[in-house]
């Protein structure tokens, strides 16, 4: 989630409390697709209700995206995280969300822009950076790709655990620069 809450909204706090059930710390703990999708349509009945008298807040656009981002509906997601973003342009969360979406809505153009805005902001954000190396890859930018993942290397050894079960990184796998990265021994 981010780091900022409502606490004097009951119905936010309902609706992140179901968001942070379908969204788990670790892929393991990751309830089946059965239970998610009841638990993210409570989660947007409640940010619905808890926006009936009041505008839309950066973080209940946060929330409304997320919860339709997990139903798998990407591309209406997209417009309360593209809001979401404008309001609060240094939240990485945020963006992270939205690139996810764009690039599940074929349109990694766009979900390379939302995370170079990002680290704008966060420049030392390994997540940022790894993400762009999957999406330079996707979009077969090798150079790029393996830029942006070296930089995550840098800021955080553990990402190279990822590499290899990463499917985003398969158009530039085989490549010899990606190889020579990979072959690097920290």
């Amino acid at each position: 989630m981010t780091s900022v809450r409502h606490a004097g909204n009951p119905s936010l706090r309902e609706a992140e409390g179901y968001l942070d059930l379908l969204i788990p710390p670790t892929a393991q703990l990751r309830l089946p697709r059965e239970l998610r999708m009841p638990l993210a349509e409570r989660a947007l009945l409640a940010l619905d209700h808890a926006c009936e008298l009041e505008t839309w807040s950066p973080h209940a656009l946060f929330l409304r995206g997320q919860a339709l981002r997990i139903m798998e509906r990407y591309a209406e997601a997209v417009e309360p995280l593209r809001r979401a973003a404008e309001l609060v342009p240094e939240d990485q969360h945020v963006r992270l969300a939205l690139a996810w979406c764009y690039k599940r809505c074929q349109r990694l153009d766009l979900a390379i822009q939302s995370l170079e805005e990002a680290l704008e902001f966060a420049p030392e954000s390994p997540i940022l950076h790894y993400n762009l190396a999957c999406y330079w890859s996707l979009a077969r930018q090798v150079r790029r790709a393996v830029s942006f993942l070296a930089r995550a290397f840098e800021l955080d050894p553990d990402y190279r655990d990822s590499v290899t079960s990463e499917p985003d990184f398969d158009p530039v796998r085989s490549h010899p620069y990606f190889q020579s990265l990979l072959s690097v021994i920290v």
